[in-house]
């Protein structure tokens, strides 16, 4: 935000004198951090002549060091700006015939334009009536008021005192109506100094923030510009004025209505009230921010001069109009346009950036759960556009892509991007397409991140950002509608500002999805859903033994057929179609096709290829589109580290395991609970039968039946069961031995008679 700006420039177009002291000392640590000096600050400091300490600066320099958040130079521009000064390369550019004029954010007048509005001192004066007036405008009968009349003297200037806080607005009023001198209800003041009070009623203890009961008001103040021009800006903005009070002086003292719930509110609604006045013209003296802030009180003489009343009620009624209206006066809103006017001439519909499911400029939501492999999805789907190739069976258009990386280290994201190429068999012709942005441990909300991403996007001719994954970014509570809707027009912002397409992930809520559309799984609210153009959903499939068991076959004959290629030409001419896809011929094949060297190196690959079917997924993905017909549910294999298409229609018939019938799910349930139970017999065999081993015995039927619990004819006949047979047998005389060599299995998993 700095770069370019001599920050010592822009300092001065910052009086310190209106600063409160942690915004000063916020300017001194943005100096250390940008490499300037404690004389810079020390020079600066020294305009403000009524609190600058000679040294002070010197000795909070060096307080300064090491925070993990540190300020920055771009809290000086930022200062400035908001005290109205703009930078020479933001005053303005040439324009062209087409170009379109926009007013700067939130002003609403031009300051170098505007007419003073004349104020008239009141001749007729009534001091007490002005003073109950007031009263009557801010504060309820029971409220508390604070005002002062006493005062002293420091530095050619008068102060006032802590003054009286214990007293209701009803009885001062009451009091006033009875007396004829104002001065017997208030006390005397000093005719030079004037009088003060307090615009937000108190708890009566004391004159503190924490003493303010309810913080209804703002005092605006500025006596930058003459006291009509103050006038007249005041009115032009409609400020929401309960009161509006002549100091004697040069400032008017505006009390704004901000009606705030609570101090934090109250802090938010002023720093937006006074970003408006100071860019408008008015310049706020920060120092008046406080709710417990002393205002003029009206019927009132100092130095000659009569703090008077000017107004009541002037502006919006109330901060929430006002707030509104302030908001919707300088949208850059399209207006309305008449379909007469265009139905021979309708504009071209974006070209589409994943055919039949995105169009270019648009939004595209992947959701899923964990283990779905979102984010190989998406680099898969860089990788895709950057080449120009299909993705999940739906053609992409070739173009420029960035990929923004909330969640892994730089190294395993390139990595990944690799591994997905290699995966893929594609040839890495167009890398130069694909653009990285590592934000790990770097990032921020997204309202943040935002304008940061398009600036760096800016004339790069993407066609699509992908953001993996947005709950790195998500701003306010996920499932608040009014802040997700605020959180996803972020996204319409980069789409828009950067013409491209906004692709991101999100993860299901928690429980069980199968039963659900695929539009509500997405967690949070429902805004997530109907926010895309296009949604698309990945619910896993339960996977089958005998489905586990076709594909361990599939990958057996495939790791088999491979290796056959490496040496062989004509071996296809000696094997049929149909043994191609037995893992049992194959394998029986490749043992008297292959030297025991080869057939060594198989049995490893092998071995291989039937562990990476351990670790298959499957996935379908249903849709929801917006420019485009639904399609049908596409179902795939997540192979780590890609997803492909079951092209088979293996998967076509598995339902998600919330949507079977319950025989089917009670009939899977029996058949998961009998295959547990088996495994846990085998598991206990083997235990059984190693611990008798090591003990450094003949392993017999009878002792192992016993440490079993079971029958020595139950144990017999566990021994003929496919589960045992192939690792065990009873040679006849009652003792159970362990198959070894040829007896035993090899890495095929097949028995070896």
């Amino acid at each position: 935000m700095t770069e370019g700006y001599d920050l010592l420039e822009v300092l001065s177009h910052i009086d310190p004198g209106r600063l409160s002291y942690q915004e000063w000392v916020n300017i001194g640590m943005a100096l250390k951090e940008e490499g300037y000096s404690a004389s810079d600050w020390d020079q600066w400091s020294m305009t403000d002549r009524g609190r600058y300490h000679q040294g002070e600066c010197f000795r909070k320099w060096n307080s300064f060091s090491g925070a993990v958040s540190p300020v920055t130079g771009g809290t000086i521009v930022q200062m400035a700006k908001d005290y109205g000064w703009l930078p020479e390369r933001e005053v303005g550019y040439e324009l062209d015939w087409d170009s379109t004029i926009n007013k700067d954010e939130k002003v609403i007048i031009d300051k170098n334009w505007i007419e003073g509005r004349e104020i008239v001192e009141p001749i007729n004066w009534d001091p007490k009536r002005e003073l109950i007036q007031y009263l009557e405008v801010l504060f309820d009968s029971t409220e508390n008021v604070g005002y002062v009349t006493h005062s002293f003297e420091k530095d050619g200037k008068y102060m006032p005192s802590k003054g009286v806080w214990d007293r209701t607005a009803g009885q001062l009023i009451q009091e006033l109506n009875k007396t004829e001198d104002m001065l017997n209800v208030i006390g005397d003041y000093n005719p030079q100094a004037g009088a003060w009070i307090r615009f937000n009623p108190l708890d009566g203890t004391g004159i503190k923030n924490e003493n303010v009961t309810e913080f209804k008001y703002a005092l605006v103040e500025s006596d930058k510009i003459e006291i009509e021009k103050q006038n007249a800006v005041i009115r032009e903005l409609e400020l929401p004025v309960a009161c509006l009070v002549h100091s004697g002086g040069k400032s008017l003292h505006a009390v704004v209505r901000v009606d705030a719930a609570d101090y934090q509110e109250y802090r938010r609604r002023v720093d937006y009230l006074y970003t408006i006045c100071n860019k408008n013209g008015l310049e706020i003296d920060n120092q008046n921010r406080n709710p417990s802030r002393l205002s003029r009180m009206p019927g009132i003489l100092r130095n000659g001069h009569k703090q008077f009343l000017v107004d009541t009620n002037i502006g919006k009624s109330s901060w929430k109009e006002w707030y509104e209206w302030i908001e919707s006066v300088n949208d850059d809103l399209p207006e309305p346009e008449s379909l007469g006017g265009i139905w021979e001439n309708l504009p071209e519909l974006s070209p589409p950036l994943i055919e039949n499911v995105l169009r270019q400029g648009h939004k595209m939501l992947i959701a899923g759960p964990s283990k779905a492999g979102k984010s190989f999805a998406l680099i898969e789907l860089c990788c895709a556009i950057a080449e120009g190739r299909p993705w999940i069976g739906w053609p992409c258009t070739k173009g420029k892509i960035m990929y923004v990386n909330l969640e892994l280290d730089r190294a395993s994201c390139l990595h990944r991007f690799k591994d997905v190429y290699a995966a893929l068999g594609w040839q890495p012709n167009h890398l130069n397409n694909i653009d990285i942005w590592n934000l790990r441990g770097k990032s921020i909300p997204m309202d943040k991140l935002a304008p940061k991403l398009i600036r760096r996007a800016a004339k790069k001719n993407y066609i699509a950002i992908i953001i993996d994954p947005i709950y790195k970014v998500i701003t306010g509570d996920e499932n608040s509608a009014d802040q997700m809707a605020n959180f996803c027009n972020q996204f319409d912002k980069v789409c828009t500002e950067l013409n491209c397409a906004v692709i991101y992930c999100h993860h299901h809520s928690k429980g069980s999805q199968g039963g659900k559309r695929s539009m509500d799984r997405a967690s949070g609210s429902g805004v997530f859903a109907r926010d895309p153009d296009a949604l698309l959903d990945l619910i896993e499939l339960d996977l089958t033994e005998e489905l586990l068991t076709q594909e361990e076959n599939k990958a057996v004959c495939d790791a088999c057929m491979e290796y056959l290629n490496r040496y062989f030409e004509d071996w296809e001419d000696e094997v049929s179609q149909d043994a191609m896809c037995s893992q049992s011929q194959m394998t029986a094949y490749c043992k008297k096709k292959l030297s025991a060297r080869q057939y060594g190196e198989l049995e490893e690959l092998v071995k291989r290829a039937k562990q990476k079917v351990k670790t298959l997924t499957a996935w379908r993905i249903e849709g929801t589109l917006r420019e485009f017909p639904k399609f049908s549910p596409v179902n795939l294999w997540f192979n780590y580290p890609i997803h492909r298409i079951d092209d088979v229609g293996s998967l076509g018939d598995i339902q998600p395991e919330d949507v079977k019938p319950m025989f089917q799910r009670g009939k899977e349930g029996r058949k998961k609970k009998a295959q547990s139970n088996r495994e846990k017999q085998i598991n206990a065999f083997e235990i059984a039968y190693s611990n008798i081993e090591i003990e450094g015995r003949e392993v017999t039927s009878a002792e192992l039946a016993d440490r079993l619990g079971i029958s020595k004819d139950a144990l017999n006949k566990r021994l003929k069961s496919k589960d045992y047979n192939t690792r065990f047998y009873n040679n006849g005389a009652g003792v159970i031995c362990r198959k070894e060599g040829e007896e035993g299995t090899n890495d095929l998993g097949h028995s070896v008679e």
